[in-house]
């Protein structure tokens, strides 16, 4: 490999890894920071946020990827014409395209690894999403309730806040619970809360001394009563069936869906998703090699236009993408039509732009004084 392409590569390469972690960096924290969010809601239990938010940092890098391939060589072109290295790579009978070539041997790898993803890694990510809210779904209302923090349950008909214990393996603190049924208002509090497994399997909520309050509203009727110990039994759901359906669930949604089904289903909900796993790699290949001509500035102008401008066109160009997905599944675009008609509009105007950064104008003759 020639100097040339050595330096190019290990530029582009640098960049792009630059580019890639601070994506990443940014992407888990704002995911977790939304994570966070739903586990402090009790929409989904603290002990889930790391793997959710790996796995939605899985389903997510395809678009990543694509995006920091586009950066690195954006900004790799844009350094050699800024520091006036391309004056150097000119006059040694180099041009702009020879920079495909080195730009290819990093492009190509990643479009690779990025349709690894878009067609196996990222619809598994997304059947583990959910299956992570599906077990949590599936947990008995007593395992959800967090110390110190409020649980609602049933759509909000009822309500919990405990205290944390006293001891590590001791009972709950004190228990405050609220019942909304048809015709009552019911409140009940306790001293402490443990949870008690019969032989045969039976699970019970057992509370300490406390009392009840039943209150009928729109109506002066009360009811109040005290008691030494309240038990309840917790009542059990199907584990093994919901989990079951809560999968099955999941593969019908088509971003979870393996993409051997979605071949086999030939819908257009399914076509659409297809057409968006296979146009991923071939936006980041697009986008690499857009990148150059975009990247061609002149060193004597400001540079964020020229960025500006780019990052413009390559939001443009996904955008793209989703629109004729979108048509993809409502009928209104054929398969065969949709899955490369972006990307040869976009693969022309980069011809394009390559031979307008090519051409070269023709001097204009010098004006003559006038003889006259």
């Amino acid at each position: 490999m020639s100097l040339f392409k050595r330096s190019v590569v290990s530029e582009i390469t640098n960049h792009f890894s630059v580019v890639l972690s601070t994506l990443i960096v940014v992407w888990l924290s704002v995911v977790l920071v939304r994570l966070l969010g739903e586990a402090a809601a009790g929409r989904i239990g603290a002990d889930v946020v790391i793997g959710l938010a790996a796995f939605t940092t899985i389903a997510a890098l395809p678009i990543i990827l694509a995006v920091s391939i586009f950066i690195g060589v954006l900004t790799t072109v844009t350094r050699n014409f800024r520091e006036s290295e391309m004056v150097v790579w000119f006059s040694s009978g180099l041009s702009l395209l020879n920079w495909m070539n080195p730009v290819l041997r990093v492009a190509v790898p990643v479009a690779i690894l990025i349709a690894s993803l878009t067609l196996f890694g990222t619809p598994w990510a997304n059947r583990q999403i959910g299956e992570y809210r599906a077990r949590f779904e599936l947990r008995s209302d007593l395992s959800k309730i967090t110390p110190g923090q409020f649980l609602e349950t049933e759509g909000g008909a009822r309500v919990f806040f405990v205290e944390g214990s006293s001891q590590p393996d001791g009972p709950l603190g004190q228990v405050f619970m609220r019942i909304l049924d048809p015709d009552w208002l019911t409140l009940i509090t306790a001293s402490s809360a443990e949870t008690v497994f019969e032989p045969n399997g039976d699970k019970f909520l057992v509370l300490g001394p406390g009392q009840r309050y039943d209150i009928k509203p729109g109506s002066p009727e009360m009811r109040l009563s005290k008691f030494d110990g309240f038990g309840a039994r917790i009542e059990s759901k199907d584990g093994e069936k919901s989990l079951e359906n809560a999968r099955e669930q999941t593969l019908a949604s088509r971003r979870a869906r393996p993409t051997e089904l979605l071949v086999k289903d030939n819908v257009p909900s399914s076509l659409g998703q297809l057409m968006w796993r296979l146009s991923v790699p071939l936006a980041a290949l697009n986008l690499a090699l857009m990148a150059i001509p975009l990247g061609a500035v002149n060193p004597r102008m400001g540079r964020s236009g020229d960025l500006l401008i780019a990052g413009l066109i390559a939001m443009l160009y996904l955008n793209l993408i989703n629109i004729s997905q979108g048509w993809i599944i409502k009928g209104k675009l054929p398969f065969s039509i949709g899955v490369w008609l972006v990307h040869s509009l976009f693969a022309l105007f980069t011809v394009v732009l390559l031979w307008h950064r090519l051409r070269v104008k023709t001097p204009k003759p010098p004006v003559l004084p006038s003889t006259a």
